[in-house]
């Protein structure tokens, strides 16, 4: 029989994402549904790199300790987890998951999906998207990841199992397949996969609704950050839902959080292209009912592309740093005295080097204060390389500082780090072709 309203949560809108939200949300939130969403274009070309330096990796770095806190709970509460932590490998985040359930004793079926790597469909001649170039002429491809839509999910869905793991599947399409799978919705509906889309963009980026990314101490004060609450949204069959949190958790959820992340990413609001469906954020109504409760209506869509992006991971070199303090009277002298001195020695290797003058102008390119010269500066130089050999020449020569340049320097950190560039470009949706495999740890109590 099916339900009248399905009530999922977000415990993560980032790899890097705090766990204590999702542990929450299990416990407290009374949900069917916990989408952890972890990955990105960056993050999962890493993991390409890092399966493939070990076929046995290539998950998310964090999916040990957020499964070992999480299982319990969402056993004992019968949630179903989905989450795109399998990265460039959903089978063998799969079975490290069923090694955890034994170590922990508890029973569990995980199905892994896979087909979002294409890499072998691109010669290297397709355009980039960003570019306008051959993606070739970027440097050496490392991964293709296309994004999956929630028709990629449904198999998993209906069989029994109670995790869902996949890698590379669009942020709020992880949100529209239990909704699909529950209402027993049609993907062909274009109006009303447009209002799913809608919830899961609006869910997708967890803390981001209730605060996070959003707060500001003069324009926008956010209470209690430090135990900032993540999201649950309660959906309804017309495709209408009410977004909250667990009470108590700190944060807010308010007409303007809601707004600025229903734009968050929106190039244009007529047309937000998902693999479900080309969406229309432009009819969508935002009501606050109460604190921390807002109501969403409206939505819509058109027919979903044919085509589907492809997050392209490739090898781009390696980026040399080196950063030294100067502190005192004429601080900002002697940094910008040391900058000249490794141009100078640097600008046949290095035409390009980045110098930022932290505490100045780091992030911005001009100094926009009026009075006062700072009393101290970090200088930071970086430059590419092809070669890492070749970018840890910037470190060392920003270590030589320490005598062989201005009065006062200190503090000298170098380091090399390869450097994984991302590039985008489309795929027929009628080549991607997935699988779900299954996985199950029964335990017996002995």
């Amino acid at each position: 029989m099916q339900k009248n309203k399905i009530r999922i949560g977000c415990g993560a809108g980032f790899s890097g994402d705090r766990i204590e939200p999702a542990v929450i949300l299990a416990e407290q939130g009374a949900l069917d549904y916990l989408v952890l969403e972890c990955l990105a274009e960056r993050t999962i070309a890493l993991a390409q790199k890092r399966r493939a330096a070990d076929p046995a990796q290539g998950y998310d770095p964090l999916l040990e300790r957020r499964i070992e806190l999480l299982l319990p709970v969402l056993k004992k509460n019968k949630v179903r987890l989905i989450t795109n932590m399998g990265a460039a490998n959903p089978v063998a985040a799969a079975d490290k998951i069923i090694g955890i359930a034994k170590k922990l004793g508890i029973s569990i079926k995980v199905a892994a999906i896979t087909g979002d790597d294409v890499l072998e469909h691109f010669t290297g001649d397709e355009i980039a998207m960003e570019t306008g170039k051959p993606i070739s002429s970027s440097g050496r491809l490392l991964s293709a990841n296309a994004y999956l839509g929630a028709d990629a999910l449904l198999p998993a869905l209906q069989s029994d199992a109670e995790i869902i793991i996949t890698g590379r599947v669009a942020d709020p399409s992880l949100f529209v397949a239990p909704l699909v799978h529950e209402f027993g919705w049609s993907l062909e509906d274009s109006q009303i996969i447009g209002k799913a889309t809608v919830t899961g963009h609006l869910l997708e980026c967890a803390g981001q609704i209730t605060g996070g990314y959003f707060a500001d101490p003069i324009k926008k004060p956010v209470d209690n950050m430090s135990t900032l609450g993540h999201p649950f949204a309660d959906v309804y069959a017309d495709g209408s839902c009410i977004i909250s949190k667990v009470e108590g958790t700190g944060g807010s959820i308010t007409l303007a959080t809601a707004k600025e992340q229903l734009l968050y990413e929106v190039i244009d609001p007529h047309a937000y292209f998902t693999p479900d469906v080309i969406a229309d954020f432009t009819t969508v109504s935002l009501r606050q009912t109460a604190v921390n409760l807002i109501e969403v209506n409206g939505g819509g869509g058109h027919i979903k592309p044919q085509l589907l992006k492809v997050s392209i991971g490739y090898k781009a070199g390696f980026i040399g740093e080196g950063e030294i303090t100067y502190a005192g009277a004429h601080a900002l002298e002697r940094a910008q005295l040391a900058a000249d001195i490794i141009k100078q020695r640097l600008k046949d290797r290095f035409p390009t080097l980045r110098v930022d003058y932290i505490g100045h102008t780091s992030v911005h390119p001009a100094y926009l204060g009026k009075d006062n010269k700072p009393y101290e500066i970090r200088l930071r130089v970086a430059g590419k390389g092809l070669h890492e050999r070749e970018a840890a020449i910037i470190g060392e020569e920003v270590e030589a500082l320490y005598t062989n340049g201005p009065a006062g320097g200190g503090g000298v950190r170098k380091y090399t780090n390869e450097v994984i560039g991302i590039v985008s470009a489309l795929i027929d949706r009628n080549k991607i072709h997935t699988t779900v495999i299954l996985k199950e740890y029964e335990h017996k109590a002995l």
